[in-house]
């Protein structure tokens, strides 16, 4: 409790910052995820105080994060009730806390960056598409839970009737927002000590809701009651309704169980590359214990779950902004999540003053951050076996779903590496220039059974009457299969009166049986071909 409190002199004004853009945020999340925008308030006084209370890291930040608002819209959609989908949330806060106890916390190593990259670059495209409609005015809830046109409507459906519908009030404040979210991101405002200390999403709502008084003066600017924010009355609503709770009578619904694990998985994998980036960041260095965190956001989300706020996970933009603002310990963003439960029971009519407007420009531009054309460039950059899988995922997001998209990119990955591993799995060395040397095969460090197709080529195109040697000297596992090939070609290659030699060759664990089987069987041929081959020389 000592080391808690031991630097709130920078801690309490780094949390007021960041409560400054966490509000504006934890609303647009909560509205490009189809879900009652106290929700996503909710979870950011949760990812605060709860997550805020169990997690080791010290400067990361929990809260809604835009990345899950696909499966959030989807699932919302797809289950039928908002309840039934918050079981699905208390669901993935148990998974993740054994996923803590199961010493989980390298599952971020095994996602390619490629996919990584797509997942989020898939998700800024989907929030951004979900978003052009309320910036023009057109609020009201998607038809659909896809973004896929079909005769029920839907996003792309959505973008066509929003021209039909336009508020000009309401495109006059997302034009103006956007603007000012642009100008803030320039040198000279981050530079300046006045200007720079205020987050570029609060300028945008305090603009919009300033913007939003013109309809007194102009009535065709005028907004209606459907374009502002819209929170329940604290004092007038009853804990039931503010609170709603999961609808457990889905617990037998495999869908429900499928969506938990999506929400975990994504949940997890999201708040690890969070605490890479945040740990990178830290003055001190120091580092977070990713188990302790799946853990405790796993608790985080099981709270959230049974409040009915939206899942949590730890976010980079709230953890880069509590990072640069001076903050030394978690008092900070536990302080923050308390400061967003204080503006919820005392200033909910403040809250009710910001037009969706001005949160679709703050979500549109975190889209256009997520998937920014130098981020297609670099993949680009990296070659194809990076650039597809990213394509791949980043498509499959945003016409299907984040799981499938996923799912699409892990699989053109594991082509590119059943590729790579089928061409080269060995280095053909230099041949001297003098006849009669030998051709020499260096086997790779890791030979598996993938290396079959390329292997057995390689020897079959080798012209009769070569003298090859095959080098597994610097050869740590060699597949089994892999060794009965060289040893049945050593065979073959005395009929075409070739020489096969093995040399380097280590009784590995994997390989030692094989080997001894292989030795038996090759002892066999050899007395077979010796007595074959002078008889077709007779012949």
């Amino acid at each position: 409790m000592k080391n808690l409190f031991g630097s709130v002199k920078r801690d309490l004004p780094a949390s007021i910052v960041v409560f400054l853009v966490a509000v504006p945020l934890c609303l647009g999340v909560a509205l490009a995820s189809g879900a009652p925008l106290i929700a996503g308030l909710l979870a950011g006084v949760i990812g605060g105080v709860v997550v805020g209370a169990f997690s080791g890291s010290q400067l990361g930040v929990s809260g809604p994060a835009a990345g899950l608002a696909a499966i959030v819209l989807t699932s919302i959609g797809s289950l039928g009730s908002f309840q039934l989908f918050l079981l699905t949330v208390v669901i993935a806060g148990v998974l993740q806390i054994i996923m803590g106890f199961a010493r989980a916390g390298v599952i971020g190593y095994y996602f390619p960056s490629g996919v990584i990259k797509g997942m989020l670059a898939g998700i800024g495209v989907f929030i951004a598409l979900t978003q052009f409609p309320h910036a023009f005015g057109y609020d009201k809830e998607l038809e659909t839970d896809s973004l896929t046109p079909d005769r029920q409507g839907g996003v792309f459906a959505d973008l066509v009737h929003m021209f039909h519908d336009i508020n000009y009030g309401a495109l006059l404040v997302a034009v103006v927002a956007m603007g000012l979210l642009v100008l803030w991101e320039r040198p000279f405002i981050k530079r300046n000590k006045v200007l720079g200390m205020v987050p570029g999403p609060l300028v945008a709502v305090v603009a919009g809701i300033l913007m939003s008084r013109l309809g007194t003066i102009a009535p065709l600017l005028a907004l209606g009651d459907n374009h502002y924010v819209r929170l329940p009355d604290v004092a007038g609503t009853p804990l039931r309704e503010m609170f709603p709770g999961p609808d457990w009578s889905g617990i037998t619904n495999m869908k429900v169980w499928t969506t938990a694990l999506t929400i975990a998985l994504v949940a997890s994998l999201e708040t690890l590359l969070s605490v890479e980036a945040a740990d990178k960041l830290d003055p001190e260095k120091r580092i977070t214990p990713t188990d302790q965190e799946l853990k405790a956001q796993g608790i985080g989300n099981l709270v959230a779950g049974l409040v009915g706020a939206l899942p949590i996970t730890q976010v980079i933009v709230r953890s880069s902004a509590n990072i640069q603002t001076g903050a030394r310990t978690k008092l900070s963003t536990m302080l923050h999540g308390t400061f967003i439960l204080l503006a919820v029971l005392l200033i909910p009519g403040v809250l009710g003053m910001i037009p969706l407007a001005a949160l679709a420009a703050i979500l549109i531009q975190v889209g256009f951050k997520l998937a920014k054309p130098k981020l297609f460039q670099e993949m680009w950059a990296g070659g194809w076996t990076v650039f597809v899988p990213f394509v791949a995922t980043v498509l499959g997001v945003v016409f299907f779903d984040l799981l499938k998209g996923v799912f699409a990119g892990m699989a053109l990955a594991a082509f590119v590496i059943l590729r790579n591993n089928y061409k080269v799995p060995f280095r053909l060395a230099e041949r001297d220039t003098e006849p009669g040397e030998p051709l020499r095969i260096e086997l790779s460090e890791d030979v598996s059974f993938l290396n079959k197709a390329s292997i057995q080529r390689a020897l079959t195109a080798m012209p009769p009457g070569s003298h090859i040697i095959i080098d597994a000297g610097h050869t740590v596992a060699l597949d089994p299969d892999v060794l009965e090939i060289l040893r049945d070609e050593q065979v073959r290659a005395l009929e075409k009166g070739s020489t096969v030699e093995i040399v380097g060759l280590r009784e590995h664990r994997r390989t030692r049986v094989a080997a001894r089987l292989s030795e038996r069987h090759v002892h066999r041929s050899y007395r077979a071909a010796d007595h074959a081959i002078p008889n077709k020389t007779e012949q």
